[in-house]
Parts: C-alpha cells; sequence; structure tokens
C-alpha cells in the first residue's frame, strides 16, 4: 500500500454565498458582523470574487504526486473550508493508507498556525476506526530548495525596476502576523521567519531589508509588527523609493496576497511616492514542488 501525504492549507470560500459561514468557521462558530461580512466580501469581489487557493494547492498536490513516484498517494485537506481535514483523513483511511506524512503549506512553526491545524488533524485520526500514522512536519522554513527559489523568484522581480534600481530597492520580507501574546510562549515563529529572510538575503547580497507583517486580525490585542503599511511609511520618511515585497510566509496566491499585498499595499505605497513590487508567489513551480519532495522524503 502507497504512503499517503496530507497537504493542508487554510481554505478560502468557493463562492460569494460561501463567505459568511467560512469567516464564521474562522471565529470558532461566531458569526461576523454585518460590517466585516460586507467588508470582506468586497475584498473578494476586488480579486474577482474568488480566491485561487484550491486549485493552486491540488496544482501542488499533483505535482508532488508526480515527484514522489508510485509509493504515494498525495492528498489536500483545508483548515477552514472544504475539502475539511477531517473529510480527507477520513478518505485516506477508506483508501487503506496507514503511514503518512502531514504537511502545512506554510514553512513557519507556531502554536497559533501549525499548531492549529495540528490539532485538527489529531481530531480527525482519533475518529477513524484504524489510525493512520502521521509523520507531523512542524516547519521547513531552511529546506535548502526553498531558499533557492525564494532568492530566484527575488531575483527576477528586481527586474520589474528601471535598469539598476532593482539591485538597491529595499527588500520588505512579508509573512501573516500573530498576536503579540506568542512572544511569551517563546514561539519560534518570528525567530523563523528572521531565518529564512536572512538566507534569502545572503542568497542575493541584499544590500537593504526587513522583516514586515501583514494581514492581522480584527482583535483588540496587539499584534506582530511592524505592519507592512507602518513599513512602508518608515521607509518613505528614509526616502526609499523602490520596495521589493518577497513573501515568505505564504507559497500561494491567495486573498491576503492578491489584496491585502497588491491592492491595499500597493494603494498606500503609491500614496508614499514608493514604486512596490512583488515577487510572483511559488505556487506549483518546480522549485515549491522540489520543496516538498525533500521535505516529505526527509521523514522517511
Amino acid at each position: 500500500m502507497p504512503r499517503g501525504v496530507l497537504l493542508m492549507a487554510y481554505g478560502a470560500p468557493d463562492t460569494p454565498a460561501d463567505i459568511a459561514p467560512f469567516y464564521t468557521d474562522i471565529r470558532r462558530g461566531r458569526a461576523p458582523s454585518a460590517e466585516a461580512l460586507a467588508e470582506l466580501t468586497a475584498r473578494y469581489a476586488a480579486i474577482g470574487g474568488a480566491s485561487p487557493l484550491l486549485a493552486i494547492t491540488r496544482r501542488q498536490a499533483t505535482g508532488l504526486a508526480a515527484a514522489l513516484g508510485p509509493d504515494w498517494r498525495v492528498y489536500v485537506g483545508m483548515r477552514h473550508w472544504t475539502p475539511w481535514i477531517h473529510e480527507t483523513v477520513a478518505q485516506m483511511a477508506r483508501d487503506g493508507i496507514t503511514e503518512a506524512v502531514a504537511l502545512v503549506l506554510a514553512p513557519h512553526d507556531s502554536r497559533l498556525s501549525v499548531g492549529a491545524y495540528m490539532e485538527k488533524l489529531e481530531a480527525a485520526v482519533a475518529a477513524q476506526p484504524v489510525p493512520i500514522t502521521f509523520r507531523k512536519v512542524r516547519c521547513w522554513h531552511r529546506q535548502p530548495e526553498l531558499i533557492a527559489a525564494l532568492a530566484q523568484h527575488t531575483h527576477t522581480a528586481q527586474q520589474k525596476f528601471a535598469s539598476g534600481a532593482g539591485a538597491r530597492a529595499h527588500v520588505l520580507f512579508t509573512a501573516h502576523s500573530l498576536p503579540e501574546r506568542i512572544r511569551e510562549w517563546n514561539d519560534p515563529y518570528p525567530h523563523q521567519l528572521e531565518e529564512t529572510a536572512q538566507l534569502v538575503a545572503d542568497a542575493r547580497a541584499l544590500p537593504k531589508w526587513s522583516v514586515a507583517y501583514q494581514s492581522a486580525g480584527r482583535t483588540p490585542e496587539p499584534w506582530l509588527g511592524p505592519d507592512i503599511l507602518s513599513a512602508l511609511a518608515q521607509l518613505a520618511q528614509r526616502g526609499e523609493k523602490q520596495v521589493l515585497v518577497c513573501v515568505i510566509g505564504f507559497v500561494a496566491d491567495h486573498l491576503e496576497v492578491l489584496y491585502d499585498l497588491d491592492v491595499e499595499a500597493k494603494a498606500e505605497a503609491g500614496r508614499l511616492g514608493i514604486q512596490l513590487e512583488r515577487i510572483a508567489m511559488l505556487n506549483d513551480t518546480p522549485g515549491l514542488v522540489a520543496t516538498l519532495a525533500a521535505v516529505v522524503r526527509n521523514q522517511q
């Protein structure tokens, strides 16, 4: 029997009608206010009405299956929407999978991110009559193939600036923000982000770079910063005119990239007189597939 791989991602609503239940699931069963729902709906409308995340994740799974060969079967499970993690684990059990690797499509570990996926996975496994033994990957932020792919995408994106300006542009490495309280737990997330950024910066010999956070949740507590909009304001005050965003916390195009960066941050940069560009997401490129294949093989 082939071994399995479970790729897990955040999930996204399939249609505008799905936004309310999707948002409710994110909020642990509490329905959002009409105002918050309207704002999220408008954001999805601004990127064409729906996120490409599921389609991209399925292509990533197809690429990974081809890279690993016939001894493996690759599955997709989402944390907040269909196909749900528990549904996919049940399908794996029906397919006779008894050993598998569980991999979250986010390179950096945190109790509040990767930990939440693993809790969903553990509950799904406990519900199966014949448990599946999973090797759980908590992080892969230093994987050489990942660093090489990010460095190559950074080099390519530097060409978006006028001749010579790309090499001098300030590179802003970004990832999803999390509540500031994770620092009290000695959570690895901020340190791992810095590690990835440093490795990519070293690979490209970047003269100017920093780390910023994006897409913070709407809660009263403080979140990790600086927020990207604040970071852009600070860079403008220093006289920076070209900024390249290197997204290291996400591996696929979705709302937090297509709206938070391409719409919101781009508009703020324009207001500040900054030319803002970003690297292309890894999506299902050969570099990302090679990264995932190496991570899975490392678990054998």
